[in-house]
C-alpha cells in the first residue's frame, strides 16, 4: 500500500493568544508538529502533505529540513476540515492509495494506535478511530444504528438532543483511498449550522455507496485529545508526563515522586536507576544502570554511566559523566565537560569545557574551564583557572598527582608538572615543574596605625 499522510494544520490558534502558530509549541519539549511528525514516520508514508494557513510561513521555516521533505499547501480560506482535505487532492502523487487525514494538534497519538487503524481497515474501506468520552461536548458524535454500524457522524452544533447524548465521538483520523476521496471531497455541502465543508460528511457517502466502515479505538483517551489553549496545553503536557513515568517505573525506574518528574527529549534509563523530586531531562539524555538523581536536578544532553550520584540541585548540561562519580549538591557542569570514572565534583563547583581524569576531586567552591585534569589531582577551594584574557580563552593543564591549594589561581595558558604541590593563596602565571612545591605569598606584616601621631609601627 502507498499511503500520504495529510495533516490538517491551518487553524488559527486564536485561544493560544501566542504570536506564534500553535504548532510550535511544545509538550514533552518538542514542538507539537514535530511530536507528530516522529510518529507519523513510523508508519513509513510515502508522502506527508501539511496543510497550513495562519503563519503558517513560520511553520515552513521551523521544518524546511524535515525528512523526508514536507509538501506544504496553503489553505488561504478556512472554509472546514473537508475543504482543507480538498486543497491537498492536486498535490498526491500517482501512485497513492490511502490517504491517513489526521489533525496537526492532536500530538499524543501513538503509533500503536496509528498502525492498527492500518491494519484493520480493508482495502475498500473508511477506517477511523473513535473513542468514548464520559463528556463528549465540543465532539461530533458517532451515530450507529441498532446493529452497531456506523451511519453518520453530526457536529455538536448540527446535532438533535438525543445526539449530543452519544459518548462516542469522532477523533477526526480518518483513513481513506485516495479514489474515493477525489470523488467525495468536492461533492461535500457547506449547508449547516457553520457553514463549513465537514469532513466526516464522506461517512455518510460512504454508507450511501455501501462502502464499509471501520473503527478502532486508542489504547488511551489522551491520544486523542487536541490542543486549542494553553489551558489544554498544560493538561497535555501532564498527561504526557504521567504515561512517560509509568512507562519509567514498568522498566523498573524509581520515581520517588512521578508527578514531580519531566523528560522533555529522549531519555534512556538503565536499571536500579532513583530519581528524586523535580528533576528535569531534556534532550537526549542517557542513565546507566544504579545511578542517583537528587532532588532539584537539571540534566541536559549527557550520558551519566553507572553508579554516578548527582546530589541536589546541580545543573549538569552536555557532558560525559563517567562510571561511580559523586556530582554536588549545587554543582554546575557546563557543555563539553568529560569527567572520568570515581571524580568528586562538590557544592558550588563549576566546570566548562574540561577533562578531568580519574580519582580527582575539585570539592569545593571552584571553577575549572578550558583545562585538563590528571589522575588522582585534589583541587582546593577557591581556585579558579584564569582562561579569558578578554579576547581569547587558554587552557590550562595540570598533571597527575597534583595538589592544587585552596585559593589559588591558574593564569592560563601554564601547565602543573606531575606531583607538583601549590600553596594555598599561590597565583601562577608561569609553567610548574613537576615533584616540587611552589607558593609566592607576601610576607605577612602586621602594621598598626597611631591615630594620634599619625605613625605607623612595623
Amino acid at each position: 500500500m502507498n499511503l500520504a499522510v495529510i495533516m490538517l494544520a491551518a487553524g488559527r490558534g486564536v485561544r493560544m493568544r501566542s504570536a506564534y502558530p500553535k504548532l510550535l509549541h511544545s509538550i514533552g519539549g518538542v514542538p507539537i508538529l514535530q511530536r507528530l511528525l516522529n510518529t507519523v514516520n513510523q508508519i513509513k508514508p510515502n508522502q506527508i502533505v501539511v496543510i497550513y494557513g495562519h503563519r503558517g510561513e513560520l511553520l515552513k521555516e521551523a521544518f524546511n529540513s524535515s525528512q523526508p521533505p514536507l509538501v506544504w499547501v496553503n489553505q488561504k480560506e478556512q472554509l472546514g476540515t473537508g475543504h482543507a482535505a480538498l486543497q491537498a487532492l492536486p498535490w498526491l502523487n500517482a501512485e497513492i492509495d490511502k490517504v491517513l487525514i489526521l489533525y496537526g494538534d492532536i500530538p499524543l497519538i501513538t503509533v500503536e494506535t496509528l498502525k492498527r487503524l492500518l491494519q484493520e481497515t480493508e482495502k475498500e474501506a473508511i477506517g477511523l478511530i473513535t473513542t468514548e468520552l464520559s463528556d463528549p461536548t465540543g465532539f461530533g458524535r458517532i451515530v450507529r444504528n441498532s446493529e452497531k454500524k456506523i451511519l453518520r457522524i453530526v457536529e455538536e452544533k448540527d446535532a438533535t438532543t438525543d445526539e449530543k447524548c452519544i459518548k462516542e465521538i469522532n477523533t477526526g483520523f480518518f483513513l481513506v483511498s485516495k479514489q474515493h476521496l477525489q470523488s467525495w471531497l468536492p461533492k461535500l455541502s457547506a449547508q449547516n449550522v457553520q457553514q463549513e465543508y465537514y469532513l466526516p460528511d464522506i461517512v455518510a457517502m460512504a454508507n450511501a455507496e455501501k462502502i464499509p466502515i471501520t473503527s478502532v479505538s486508542p489504547s488511551f483517551a489522551w491520544e486523542v485529545m487536541g490542543v486549542n489553549d494553553k489551558i489544554q496545553l498544560a493538561k497535555l503536557e501532564r498527561l504526557h508526563q504521567e504515561a512517560l513515568a509509568l512507562r519509567f517505573m514498568e522498566q523498573g525506574v524509581t520515581l520517588l515522586d512521578p508527578a514531580r518528574f519531566d523528560v522533555r527529549g529522549d531519555v534512556s534509563i538503565g536499571k536500579d536507576v532513583v530519581i528524586d523530586v523535580n528533576v528535569i531531562l531534556e534532550g537526549r539524555v542517557i542513565l546507566g544502570n544504579n545511578v542517583v538523581i537528587g532532588p532539584n536536578v537539571y540534566i541536559k544532553d549527557t550520558v551519566i554511566q553507572d553508579g554516578t550520584r548527582v546530589f541536589a540541585n546541580s545543573v549538569i548540561e552536555s557532558a560525559t559523566i563517567g562510571a561511580e562519580c559523586n556530582i554536588g549538591p549545587f554543582a554546575r557542569i557546563r557543555p563539553d565537560t568529560v569527567l572520568a570514572g570515581h571524580v568528586r565534583v562538590g557544592n558550588f563547583v563549576e566546570i566548562k569545557n574540561a577533562t578531568i581524569n580519574s580519582e580527582s576531586k575539585i570539592n569545593h567552591l571552584s571553577y575549572v574551564g578550558d583545562a585538563s585534569v590528571g589522575q588522582e589531582v585534589n583541587i582546593g577551594a577557591g581556585t579558579i583557572t584564569c582562561n579569558f584574557d578578554g579576547k581569547k580563552k587558554h587552557k590550562t593543564i595540570i598533571q597527575d598527582h597534583v595538589s592544587v591549594g585552596a585559593g589559588t589561581q591558574l593564569i592560563a595558558p601554564v601547565t602543573i608538572g606531575e606531583n607538583a604541590i601549590i600553596g594555598a593563596g599561590t597565583t601562577i602565571t608561569r609553567d610548574v615543574p613537576s615533584h616540587c612545591l611552589i607558593h609566592n605569598r607576601i610576607e605577612h606584616r602586621t602594621v598598626i596605625k597611631q591615630t594620634d601621631a599619625n605613625e605607623e609601627l612595623k
